[in-house]
Formats: C-alpha cells, sequence, structure tokens
C-alpha cells in the first residue's frame, strides 16, 4: 500500500523555493541536505493522489502541481504581492473549486485551488 507521493522539482537553485513554497503557502521545512530541501505541513493528514489529464479543465494547460488551500484570495494576494505570475484566474469552476494558476520559481504552473463550501 502506498503511504506517500513526493514530488521531486530538479533545480540547482534550492535556495529559491523557499520564497513561494514557504513564504507565500507557509509550508515548512522538513528536510535539508544541501542538495535537497523538502517542504511540508507537519501534522496534516494528506490523501495520496496522483492525476494524469489530457487538460487543466475550462480548456487550461495541465498543471505541474495542484495546491489545495484554506483560503485562495489570501493566497492570490501574496502571490501578487511577491510578483508572481497570475496565468488564469481566479475563477469559480463549474465542478465546484475556486482557483487561480502561477508558475513557481522554477517555471512549473501551479494551479492553487480551494474547495467551494
Amino acid at each position: 500500500m502506498v503511504k506517500r507521493i513526493v514530488v521531486n522539482i530538479n533545480t540547482p537553485e534550492i535556495a529559491a523555493a523557499a520564497r513561494f513554497y514557504q513564504d507565500i503557502l507557509g509550508l515548512e521545512v522538513m528536510m535539508d541536505h544541501g542538495w535537497i530541501t523538502t517542504y511540508g505541513a507537519a501534522g496534516q493528514k494528506m490523501d495520496v493522489q496522483i492525476s494524469f489529464a489530457a487538460e487543466g479543465g475550462s480548456g487550461t494547460a495541465t498543471p505541474d502541481l495542484s495546491i489545495e488551500v484554506e483560503d485562495v484570495d489570501q493566497v492570490l494576494e501574496k502571490v501578487k504581492a511577491a510578483g508572481f505570475p497570475v496565468e488564469y484566474g481566479p475563477v469559480n469552476e463549474v465542478w465546484g473549486v475556486r482557483r487561480f494558476y502561477t508558475r513557481d520559481p522554477f517555471g512549473k504552473l501551479v494551479n492553487i485551488l480551494s474547495h467551494n463550501e
């Protein structure tokens, strides 16, 4: 049985991850060996998921990562203030999520979303 799935992003600029994943999304450094830094949310139960997609929905490009947050609009403001590009949205999708796309420091397309209540 799978216990965890880890996303690995290859980059020579590991420290640049902190600006997006720690400062904007609030993830904590879980491990740092110099050649790899892992960010996470300690104590959070997260479901194991892996998706395969022909598109990102609503005719958008397939994102490299999807990150669910508590308040998508709060994260959107942090993304804008930090100068990261917003490439789609924010939008309330018919399948029950509010989301936007941005790019992280490594050019990865990131889908930031919250489920509508």
